[in-house]
């Protein structure tokens, strides 16, 4: 089973869905802003990816961060910053099995979801 993590009303969420739907794959989703982030799940896709890839640097969540937090940013950081500001995290995040799929790639889907 395939679960996607974000938030409901994510233009990117929105084509995620609309391609799994279309290709007939059962998921689940977890809505970061109704259900939260748990720190274990935090800590073990920043262990995996790494705080630079989860981390939606081009989103209005990281923009509004003071100067000080954006300079400091590490795993530890980024971690606490997910739980309390999920939508910094970069969307959608699909676990399947073990692996980790970050972001909406029809193409790479196909791939590794087919």
């Amino acid at each position: 089973m395939i679960k996607i993590f974000g938030i409901k009303n994510c233009d990117t969420m929105k084509k995620a869905f609309r391609w799994l739907d279309d290709n007939n794959l059962e998921y689940s989703f977890h809505d970061y802003k109704k259900e939260g982030l748990d720190e274990a799940t935090a800590k073990a896709w920043v262990d995996e990816l790494g705080w630079e890839n989860i981390i939606n640097k081009r989103g209005t969540t990281w923009r509004k961060l003071d100067e000080e937090t954006k300079g400091t940013m590490d795993n530890n950081n980024a971690v606490h910053i997910m739980m309390t500001q999920p939508s910094i995290i970069k969307r959608p995040l699909l676990v399947v099995k073990k692996s980790i799929y970050l972001g909406f790639d029809a193409e790479n889907y196909a791939q590794k979801l087919l």
